[in-house]
């Protein structure tokens, strides 16, 4: 944990409107600023405690503090490197441990997350059969079995898509791990939506995890291994601008050059010779091109945190949504407080991840809305897994790429 960083926070209190755990509970210790404080008490020679490491472990890392900080304090670096610090030192206990170790031993490797599916579904049926019971047991298994989409089917993506109409760029494609095996239809439209708007689209067949998940947990070697992959995959690529539709990918990937600054082997200066940009982020640079056929739909958009607050990505997505003739946009209340998913935090945290979900599944209700259209597969699962628990009538959800998929081909819905 940098000190120097630590003392950045004057101890303000402008964040705690916008914390997520200290709007549910009010405790000053589960707030920015609180757990700032335990970070410098531990950098003073104060052992890790088990209640210090549990004031971490529910930190969601929303980073919704941070455009909320008027100091400009990067709690964003700190709470990777205190939880990076909490796995070096702090003894979990066996139950937790062996969650931890199935999780990332699961979850950033797409073949076994691909095997993994249909249990999952499985489960899901058996626990919403009798989901007091499941709970009990075991609340994070029961999670994870709630929270798997329905099967998708597997989409094979060649290696290059050419460009439609003339050519405007050339940009490679993160598939992802999540994304790729839970929802490869949103990289399917993210694909052809980037191929009708002039790309050609690269897309290099030996793509892993890009680290996102293990870096936002602590892992801290494994999320340094999976950048040096994936930075590898695209330099042999021959691409220089990689497009990714995952928030919380797109978060970790443009921090790469920092995350690998100690690294040595040159790996900071590769990182910084390739852009990575938000799909939504690149089209409104990059400028409409295709025609845009009516959608006669109401939508309501989330802001994935690692979009919003990490990536500061706002206005874009809204931008292309509205550009879409017969859509009409409906904005969601409290959309800055995080939906609960937080990479792996619906898994470890499952009680309060319930809580946030419960509260955002009702925010979305209210809209009205035909669609709710999110940008990071986890936010996805989280909140369609919230709106089923309500009992509620099911709200498709969608990615923005899957929208715009719909409105270049002329289709007459999302699919």
């Amino acid at each position: 944990m940098d000190p120097e960083l630590i003392n950045d926070c004057v101890h303000c209190g402008f964040c705690l409107p916008s914390c997520p755990t200290y709007v549910l509970w009010g405790e000053e210790m589960d707030s920015p600023r609180g757990r700032i404080h335990l970070m410098k008490q531990h950098v003073e020679g104060t052992p890790l405690t088990p209640e210090m490491a549990g004031h971490f472990d529910a930190c969601l890392g929303c980073m919704a503090c941070v455009p909320a900080c008027p100091s400009g304090v990067r709690y964003d670096r700190l709470i990777e490197q205190t939880r990076a610090e909490v796995e070096r030192v702090h003894v979990r206990e066996p139950d937790d441990r062996a969650l931890r170790a199935l999780v990332f031993q699961l979850f950033p490797y797409p073949r076994r997350l691909r095997a993994m599916r249909l249990p999952l579904r499985l489960s899901a049926r058996l626990r919403r059969a009798s989901a007091p019971r499941l709970e009990r047991i075991n609340p994070s298994l029961a999670a994870m079995a709630d929270l798997a989409p329905p099967a998708a089917a597997r989409v094979r993506l060649p290696r290059r898509i050419a460009a439609r109409g003339p050519h405007r760029a050339t940009v490679g494609m993160l598939t992802g791990c999540v994304q790729g095996e839970f929802f490869p239809q949103v990289n399917e439209a993210t694909a052809r939506v980037l191929a009708m708007e002039g790309c050609d689209v690269v897309i290099p067949p030996s793509q892993g995890c890009c680290g996102a998940l293990s870096l936002h947990s602590g892992q801290e070697r494994q999320a340094l291994r999976f950048a040096k992959r994936t930075i590898t995959t695209f330099e042999r690529a021959g691409v220089d601008t990689i497009v990714v539709n995952a928030a919380g990918c797109g978060s970790t990937m443009k921090d790469y050059a920092e995350i690998l600054e100690g690294e040595g082997g040159g790996w900071a200066e590769r990182a910084r010779a390739i852009r990575t940009v938000d799909l939504a982020e690149y089209l409104v640079a990059l400028g409409p091109a295709a025609e845009r056929h009516p959608l006669p739909l109401t939508v309501a958009y989330h802001d994935a945190c690692h979009l919003a607050h990490a990536q500061g990505i706002r206005s874009q997505p809204r931008e292309l949504l509205e550009g879409v003739p017969g859509l009409k946009l409906r904005e969601i209340a409290e959309s800055a407080i995080c939906c609960g998913s937080a990479g792996t935090y619906n898994l470890f945290q499952p009680e309060t991840a319930k809580d946030l979900g419960d509260r955002k599944a009702e925010r979305v209700l209210a809209t009205g809305a035909d669609l709710l259209v999110s940008a990071n597969p986890g936010c996805t699962m989280q909140i369609a897994s919230a709106i089923r628990r309500r009992g509620a009538d099911p709200v498709p959800v969608a990615h923005t790429a899957q929208v715009l998929d719909a409105s270049l081909r002329g289709l007459a819905r999302v699919p």
